[in-house]
């Protein structure tokens, strides 16, 4: 899908009014509505139209909700796609009901418009990150293998196990077929990296083969490579008609056969190369959304951070700032637990839910209380069936730049270091809330600093106070005060701690790396 092109939602109702209503808040924000005032227009709008997502009544006439979702379940094509119910039930049988068959998510009817749209918005933009991470993360095993795979078709043995030799010797690793059905099972089970068929067989002939890959989502995209006896123009226009790669003559002989396969599976890596570096760009771009490339500006402080991925790739850890109004600023720091595309997937919709609910809090007036975000967010966590499932860090700061004091309250977080200005004393913070996503019912607390010129605080997650030196000694919260109370409060930089560091590990790390500094300049 096209960037900047419409996504498509599917709303099934049999309630007319339900039907317009939700319809006329997805046209406002630009969504492309289809609607289905039962299960069966549903079917023909999910068969016929591009969705993106389903919106489902449970209690419908014919077939329940429930059953239409596992229905569309069942169908590979659509396994993918985020299903909503919009429903009155609201019982714990409900909500295991509708997750046992599939669902993402179940919105209470009367619903709140604006939490409905934000929901459509999270699952959309969850599913096109998980689109990319599950992309990338085929490629790239396709691209790490050792060793070519290939899946040779070919009703005369001998010219087979020829060719076969031949490419076996070239470290290539070839499976043989006699017939179109026994190379159809040996593809599905060998997933191979190249299919070559030969076109006049007994039975099925190379043209049906063709036909029954290309009908078969999964086999489909495998690149595909004819050979023949067959030379002429028709016969290799032919071939080319039915999607192929190539078409090599079978009478050049061994060794060009090998030529013509090592140049063809050297091209199709070149591609991969290009598709997986797109995707890391790709990464690099989305990344803003989970870490900020610019540092914020805010009366009165100076905040600074240091973040590094984990070997070079996106992972758990994320940082943002919002800026409340002209005197109160939001810093959230947090940490999705595990490495690289799995946790930055999951970093990425924490993210959406931390910035839903700063702008709840801010509606709701309480601007100054971290504990009122971090409840909050909790609250969307827990009872998001997916996310739950994955513990998360927080850490929350609100600066207020008018009264110079900074709130802080934590969710399963490390401590928060403070550094006087007055006297280099550096203190431990400590929270006492759980992992978001926990307890449905767990308190987090804010604390208070009074911050004066010169003062610092510094956030983190666990991947510097686990860092270890070439000798298997972890840096810790004490290695970490150590060097925060060696830095000149003069100079309170995160480049000198981010040296220090780096010397400690000699530029190796385990995990994410995030560390914030805010400094009171007034």
């Amino acid at each position: 899908m096209s960037v900047g092109q419409k996504k498509s939602i599917l709303v099934i109702d049999d309630d007319i009014t339900i039907r317009k209503l939700i319809s006329h808040h997805l046209n406002l924000n630009n969504y492309k509505v289809f609607l289905a005032s039962n299960t069966d227009e549903g079917f023909d709008q999910l068969y016929n139209n591009h969705i993106d997502l389903v919106l489902c009544d449970v209690t419908m006439d014919k077939m329940d909700g429930f059953t239409f979702c596992q229905i569309v379940r069942e169908n590979q094509n659509y396994r993918s796609i985020p299903f909503v119910f919009v429903t009155a039930k609201n019982t714990l049988e409900d909500k295991s009901r509708a997750l046992e068959v599939g669902g993402d998510d179940l919105i209470t009817k009367p619903f709140n418009v604006e939490e409905l749209i934000l929901k459509v918005k999270a699952l959309i933009r969850k599913s096109e990150i998980y689109l990319i991470y599950g992309t990338r993360k085929n490629l790239e095993e396709s691209f790490t293998k050792k060793q070519s795979r290939i899946v040779l078709i070919d009703d005369d043995e001998a010219i087979a196990k020829l060719l076969q030799f031949n490419l076996n010797k070239a470290g290539i690793d070839c499976r043989v077929a006699n017939n179109a059905k026994e190379g159809y099972k040996i593809v599905e089970s060998f997933q191979p990296d190249l299919i070559i068929a030969d076109i006049v067989m007994p039975g099925i002939d190379g043209f049906e083969f063709r036909e029954m890959l290309l009908n078969n989502q999964d086999l489909a995209s495998i690149p595909f490579v004819f050979l023949s006896n067959r030379g002429s123009e028709k016969d290799v226009l032919d071939g080319y008609k039915k999607d192929i790669t190539d078409y090599i003559i079978k009478n050049e002989g061994p060794k060009v056969f090998v030529a013509k396969v090592s140049a063809i599976l050297k091209s199709l890596s070149k591609e991969r190369r290009k598709i997986v570096a797109e995707l890391h760009q790709a990464a690099d771009t989305l990344r803003t959304s989970v870490v900020p490339v610019d540092f914020p500006e805010f009366e009165n402080f100076n905040i600074k951070y240091w973040h590094e991925p984990f070997s070079g790739i996106p992972g758990g850890d994320f940082i943002d700032h919002f800026a409340l109004d002209e005197n109160h600023l939001a810093i959230v720091i947090g940490d999705v637990m595990g490495k690289k595309w799995g946790a930055w997937y999951f970093a990425f919709a924490y993210a959406g839910y931390i910035r839903s609910a700063i702008r709840s809090v801010v509606q709701d007036g309480g601007i100054f209380s971290p504990a009122k975000i971090i409840s909050k967010v909790n609250n969307s966590v827990y009872h998001d069936s997916k996310i739950s499932e994955v513990f998360s860090t927080l850490s929350v700061v609100v600066l207020d730049n008018k009264n110079m004091i900074l709130n802080y309250s934590g969710a399963g977080d490390l401590p928060i270091f403070y550094k006087k200005n007055s006297d280099g004393n550096i203190s431990k913070i400590e929270s006492r809330g759980l992992l978001l996503g926990f307890s449905s019912d767990s308190s987090f607390e804010d604390t208070s600093i009074k911050m004066k010129k010169g003062d610092v605080v510094f956030l983190t997650t666990d991947g510097i106070i686990e860092s270890m030196n070439i000798d298997g000694k972890q840096l810790g919260s004490k290695g970490l005060i150590e060097i925060i109370k060696n830095i000149d409060i003069k100079d309170s930089s995160i480049s000198s701690i981010k040296n220090q560091i780096t010397r400690f590990t000699s530029e190796h790390f385990e995990d994410d790396i995030s560390l914030v500094m805010i400094s009171a300049s007034n």
